[in-house]
Parts: structure tokens; sequence; C-alpha cells
């Protein structure tokens, strides 16, 4: 496995191991970029052609109960969607997370265990992000990079499926993904993310923040901790519908944005609370849409690939 990281002069380090986990080094990673949140993203007057398109998609959707997601807000019946993104960009395509794996739809009970009885998952095989990435004209081997907001199991669907992809996750995640605490165990299927041969890079918290995929301001990687230790949200620029703030799980709902209510699974409710500030500090400065991890609502409002797309 090839693990990419960052020495002290910002530059690219490549390591050659099976594991992380068996570096015993300390990393050294690059100085955080000096890159100002409060930039504004730019929109165009009236519509201009762009070669940039954000694809929503969703693998299905899960059955829970609204304290689920809502912590200890009630035993309703609450169904969710499972969104994930496909990015069209000139200088490589990317998929972020990727939804649910293709072995959830084949027999969930056995990929997923005891974790069906609280978050039941509905999907078909065709649901899965490779097929999907196929029904707008992408082929596995189009994909450039991976991007992992975090590796719980509805998120997770991606990683292996792309052979010429480059996987971006936080480094923190991916460590405490093969050795999480008791109580978010469940969330983690190990065969998901435990891939011989993939092309790893970790990005490295606070230090990485803000982190610019393609140099361009297109595609940035925020850093939000709390729903899990190396979660990550992303800033997507488009020439003509300007700045969208996918908030991923750092914001699984509206009610989460509007600090209303804090996600049923979290490891730290303080670090959950100051990701949400800080993502609405950034949708404040940029104008940005926001497009929450889970919400029903939000979700029904938005344009749905393969027929439609932002850019």
């Amino acid at each position: 496995m090839k693990i990419v990281e960052f020495n002290e002069k910002g530059q690219q380090v490549e390591n050659d191991s099976r594991s992380i986990r068996d570096i015993g080094a300390v990393s050294h990673l690059a100085p955080k970029p000096a890159l100002s949140l409060h930039e504004r993203g730019r929109r165009s007057e009236g519509w201009v052609k762009s070669d940039i398109q954000l694809y929503m998609f969703q693998t299905g959707f899960l059955r829970t109960k609204t304290k689920f997601i809502k912590m200890n807000q009630g035993e309703e019946d609450f169904e969710i969607p499972v969104p994930w993104f496909l990015i069209k960009h000139p200088k490589g395509n990317i998929v972020i997370d990727g939804g649910n794996a293709l072995e959830t739809a084949i027999d969930k009970r056995a990929h997923w265990g005891a974790v069906v009885e609280a978050y039941d998952p509905v999907m078909d095989v065709r649901d899965t992000c490779v097929e999907q990435c196929r029904s707008v004209g992408i082929a596995p081997e189009d994909i450039r990079f991976v991007l992992q907001s975090h590796l719980h199991l509805d998120h997770s669907g991606a990683v292996g499926r792309f052979p010429n992809a480059q996987y971006i996750v936080q480094r923190l995640e991916y460590e405490y993904a093969f050795n999480p605490d008791w109580f978010s165990a469940g969330a983690y299927i190990r065969a998901d993310f435990d891939r011989p041969g993939l092309n790893w890079k970790f990005l490295g918290g606070d230090y990485t923040d803000n982190y610019d995929l393609f140099g361009d301001g297109t595609v940035r990687m925020i850093f939000t901790p709390g729903h899990s230790p190396g979660h990550q949200s992303f800033l997507i620029t488009l020439a003509n519908t300007g700045p969208v703030l996918l908030t991923i799980d750092a914001a699984y709902t509206i009610d989460h944005w509007e600090n209303k209510a804090l996600p049923g699974l979290v490891c730290s409710s303080v670090d959950a609370v100051h990701s949400v500030a800080k993502l609405r500090k950034i949708a404040e400065d940029t104008g940005a849409m926001v497009v929450t991890g889970h919400d029903p609502d939000n979700w029904r409002i938005l344009r749905k690939a393969p027929n439609a797309f932002y850019d």
C-alpha cells in the first residue's frame, strides 16, 4: 500500500507499507495552509459554460428511529437518504464517499451485522456508486480521487472500487477506524476500508485544514471532527452555482445545523458543536449553498443525478 503524507517543508513523502499502523515514526505534517476562510466564491454574472459539474447521488436510504439521528429525541420511525457525490473536473474526476458498499445490497445483515437493527439499509445493487457513475458516462478507471469524509459504514462504499484512484482521508480517521471506542465500533466495517494495494493519502487535521485539492479553489477539505475523530467536510466552488458546502455528517440534519440537536452518534459533543460553528462561519463568509448529511427535507429539494447536476 502506498501512503502519502507531508513533511515539514510541505513536500509530499511516499511510504510503502501494508498499514499506516506499522509506521513507528511520528508524522511530520505541512504547516497549516495560509488560506483565508473569508474568501468569497466567485459567482459569474449570468450563466457561463463550465467544465466542472457536481452530481448528487444516493445509495438508497436507511430506516431508523429519530433518536439515532437526533440525540434522545424520540422513538418515531425516521427515513434518511444516503448521499454521495461525483465531481467531473478537467484535472480529474472525484468521488466523495460513495455511500453504502455493494455488499450491503447483496446481504445487509451479513455485511453490517446487528447494526441493521438500528439502521436498516434499503438499496439495490444498481444503487452502488460504481453503477451510478456509469449512468453519467464515468467508468471506474476514470476516477482520479476518492475523498472520504470519514469511514463509517454508510460512507465507505467507494473504497477499493476505483482502481486508478488515490484515496484521501484524515489520518486520525483511518487510525481510529481500526481501533474505535466501543460506542463507535458498530459504525465501522473493516472489510470496507482494510483493502490491500490502495493508494492512500492522509491529511493532518488542523495542520492541513482547508486543503485545496487542485490548487484552484474548486475543491477544499475542511476538518470538522466531532461525529468522528477525523471527519471532514467539503467546500466545492462552481462557476454558476457558486460555493456549495457539503457538511456531510458534521451536520446530519437542519436541526444540527441550527443547533437544535446533536447527532445520534458523536465521539465528542464539544467538537461536534464547534465544527458546526466553523461551517456556519464559512457558509456566512462565502454565501455557500448548504447541503446537510442526511436531512430528508433538505435532500428532497436538491437537483438529483443522473438527470441533473450543479455547475
